[in-house]
């Protein structure tokens, strides 16, 4: 169930410098996410799958280690992803 090849590299495209920026913490975050809503879903279908369940888990903490990294260095650009990728629900201001 690994991302298709072209929605891998879009993800690269939109949120790295070049197309070759995987490693950029952005990019990283961006791609977690969308495996981790790939994952979701096949769990709403399987209900009893728990090998897919603790990869989830996993996926789900190496996103928050990779954000929590990204907040301390630079908050506006944690706010802009979280914002754009929609994983958090922003507070009323």
């Amino acid at each position: 169930m690994p991302l298709a090849k072209a929605q891998k590299q879009n993800l690269i495209d939109k949120f790295g410098t070049s197309s070759t920026d995987t490693g950029r913490t952005d990019v990283q975050i961006a791609l977690l996410a969308a495996r981790i809503n790939q994952i979701t879903e096949h769990l709403k279908r399987n209900k009893k799958d728990f090998h897919s369940r603790r990869s989830l888990l996993k996926l789900v903490g190496q996103r928050r280690r990779l954000e929590g990294y990204l907040r301390k260095k630079d908050i506006e650009r944690y706010r802009a992803l979280i914002a754009e990728l929609g994983i958090r629900e922003q507070k009323p201001q």
